[in-house]
């Protein structure tokens, strides 16, 4: 079958946040996860949120009025470096939970400062 229109990849994920977290989201995402801020295009600075990029991930963070946590959908990482991570995210106290590993591969969950949910799964080693 020719299929002619067919989606690629996933540009994004598009999390909430409560009015006013950018900072408490920079904490998160960019220091303790070690992502890279990305500016917000011109026309969409205006609007309150932050996004965040490492590799080809990109976690676009935005205000919602209404804001209630995603915590059972969540955007599923690969990392490298999951250990030094997750020591990271301990010292900060922010809490980590296993699960079963996926294609030999570790997987664990943390939530961010609003209580949305992150699967962090361990890259493929060589």
């Amino acid at each position: 079958m020719n299929v002619s229109g067919r989606i690629l990849s996933i540009d994004h994920v598009q999390l909430a946040m409560p009015k006013g977290s950018e900072d408490c989201a920079r904490s998160f995402y960019r220091d303790l996860l070690g992502m890279k801020e990305v500016p917000k295009p011109e026309d969409l600075a205006k609007r309150s949120g932050c996004w965040f990029a490492s590799g080809q991930a990109q976690v676009h963070l935005g205000v919602e009025e209404d804001f209630r946590p995603a915590k059972k959908a969540h955007p599923a990482l690969v990392v490298d470096g999951l250990d030094e991570i997750l020591a990271k995210c301990k010292h900060a106290g922010v809490t980590s939970k296993a699960d079963a590993e996926l294609d030999g591969r570790r997987r664990v969950h943390v939530f961010d400062p609003f209580g949305n949910r992150l699967e962090l799964i361990e890259a493929k080693t060589a």
